[in-house]
C-alpha cells in the first residue's frame, strides 16, 4: 500500500476498442485526486497514444519489464488500487489461469498476494462473454477478490461487431466509483 497522502491508481489498459479513450478514465481519476500510473499490455501499445498519456499522467506508460541495466528511477509508487479497463477476453482468461507472460499480467498476478483492490471493466462482445472459459475465469477472479463489472447491474457485453457503437458510452466512471468504494469497504 502507498504511504503518501495521495492515492495511487494503476490503470491496466488492454487492446480493446475503447483503449484509445483511456485518457477519459485518467482525467476522471485525476479530478478525484488520484495519482495515475498507466500500464499497457503489449498489444494495447498500438491502440493508445503513449506520449499523450505520459504527458497526461506525468509518468511513462509501462508495457515491459525493466531491463537489468535500467535504473529503477522510473518505478511507480505502490498502488492503492488497480483498474483494468478496458479488460479483454484474453487478459481476463490469462490472468485467471495464472499466466504472467507480460508486464501487465505480472502486476495483476501479484495483486491478490499484496491485498491491492482490483476493479475490472471488460469490453467484450456477448459471444466471447458466453464462452465457458471466460465464465469460469470471471468466477475464479471474483472468488479471489477482483471486482468485475460485468452483468445486468453494471456493464453488458455488446453484440458481436457492434463494439464501435459503445465507444462514447463506455462507463469509465463505474470502474472509478468501484475503486473509490474498495478503499472504504
Amino acid at each position: 500500500m502507498n504511504t503518501s497522502t495521495r492515492r495511487v491508481l494503476y490503470i491496466v489498459v488492454c487492446a480493446a476498442g475503447t483503449a484509445p479513450f483511456v485518457g477519459r478514465l485518467v482525467r476522471l481519476a485525476q479530478a478525484r485526486g488520484w495519482e495515475v500510473c498507466l500500464i499497457a499490455t503489449p498489444t494495447a501499445t498500438a491502440f493508445i497514444d503513449m506520449a499523450a498519456l505520459a504527458a497526461q499522467t506525468g509518468r511513462p506508460v509501462k508495457s515491459a519489464y525493466r531491463q537489468p541495466d535500467e535504473s529503477r528511477s522510473q518505478s511507480f509508487p505502490p498502488a492503492d488500487a488497480i483498474i483494468v479497463a478496458p479488460a479483454t477476453y484474453n487478459t481476463i482468461n490469462k490472468w485467471a489461469a495464472g499466466t504472467s507472460d507480460n508486464y501487465a499480467l505480472g502486476v495483476l498476478a501479484e495483486t491478490f498476494g499484496l491485498g491491492i483492490p482490483v476493479v475490472v471493466l471488460p469490453f467484450i462482445n456477448s459471444a466471447l462473454a458466453s464462452h465457458f472459459a471466460f465464465q469460469r475465469s470471471i468466477a475464479d477472479l471474483r472468488e479471489a477478490g477482483a471486482r468485475i463489472l460485468i452483468g445486468p447491474d453494471t456493464w453488458q457485453p455488446h453484440a458481436p461487431h457492434t463494439g464501435d457503437q459503445q465507444f462514447d458510452t463506455f462507463p469509465w466512471h463505474l470502474a472509478l466509483d468501484e475503486a473509490d468504494r474498495a478503499l472504504t469497504d
